[in-house]
């Protein structure tokens, strides 16, 4: 005789298997190798990953992706410093990594090359080949580029510090769109103020527009969440004593950078619902609107003058 067939349900992902299991949404029969728990019972794989795509993405306090906990803007950042600044080991040679008389922490800082001639911030010089250089002759990428260059490694390693520091922590509470709105801002505002205060023929560079920013922006961050600042206000007026005791250093760079931090970190810890995205968008515009109308003025004066 025949045995009869068997009349246990099959696995709807693998026919071959034989389950007493259903998924508890679908109610469709799934194997040990197939179920996922649940609130209640089990779920296939296709309910769970239908499930998943109607969830909202987990967001912070202040409205960024909770991808900003993995940090990856803040290694994005150090890793293209670096890489700026090994381009220019590259093209500089010895001179540009210390020891060639930048004029920083008694010769330590490197020289500048090739490199930072073309990116940092100058508002208008005559270089020794006869070419004019500087924002003021349309070269306006100077007031970005600006925040990525370095005289020496020295000055590198500190700046990157600080963005490891405090990029991490900025990152997760603001996520990684946020802060690198806010790192782009306080640089960029640093820049500005350089160009504005500092002598046409005056350059500058570094990071430290933008960790300045950093600085007060966690600062800033804290107050709004009622978190303690105490170990910041030390590293801040730490920072503040080089800036305005080591020769070389940019001191408008880096109020500006400060302040601009400061300002942009305010529009987007205190910017509440609804339409808090937009708020925090159209603050950070005007911000940017605001010092590009200050460097074109800066413009208009030095050529005018």
């Amino acid at each position: 005789m025949s045995e009869a067939p068997s009349t246990v349900p099959m696995c709807y992902r693998h026919p071959s298997r034989e389950t007493l299991i259903k998924c508890s949404r679908c109610e469709r029969p799934i194997c040990t190798s197939c179920m996922n728990d649940a609130s209640i019972g089990h779920q296939c794989p296709d309910c769970v990953k239908e499930g998943r795509r109607g969830q909202r993405p987990a967001r912070t306090a202040f409205g960024g992706s909770r991808a900003g906990q993995l940090g990856y803007a803040t290694i994005s950042i150090v890793t293209l410093n670096v890489l700026v600044m090994v381009a220019s080991v590259i093209v500089g040679g010895p001179r540009a990594i210390a020891g060639g008389g930048g004029g920083g922490f008694g010769g330590l800082m490197g020289s500048g090359t090739s490199v930072t001639d073309f990116g940092e911030v100058l508002g208008l010089a005559l270089y020794p080949n006869g070419e004019l250089h500087g924002i003021a002759n349309g070269e306006w990428y100077r007031l970005v580029t600006g925040m990525f260059l370095h005289y020496g490694v020295l000055h590198l390693l500190l700046n990157m510090m600080l963005v490891l520091q405090l990029g991490r922590y900025l990152e997760a509470q603001l996520g990684p769109l946020r802060f690198v709105a806010l790192y782009l801002i306080a640089g960029f505002g640093g820049n500005v103020a350089a160009y504005l205060f500092q002598a046409p023929n005056q350059p500058s560079a570094g990071a430290s527009t933008a960790t300045f920013g950093l600085v007060v922006a966690a600062i800033v961050l804290n107050r709004r969440t009622g978190r303690d600042s105490s170990q910041l206000i030390p590293l801040l007026a730490i920072n503040l004593i080089f800036t305005f005791t080591i020769p070389g250093i940019s001191i408008a760079g880096h109020l500006g950078g400060l302040v601009a931090g400061a300002i942009a970190c305010a529009v987007l810890v205190y910017a509440n619902q609804p339409n808090r995205a937009v708020k925090q968008a159209i603050g950070s515009s005007a911000i940017v609107i605001a010092l590009v109308v200050a460097a074109v003025a800066r413009t208009m004066s030095i050529l005018g003058g």
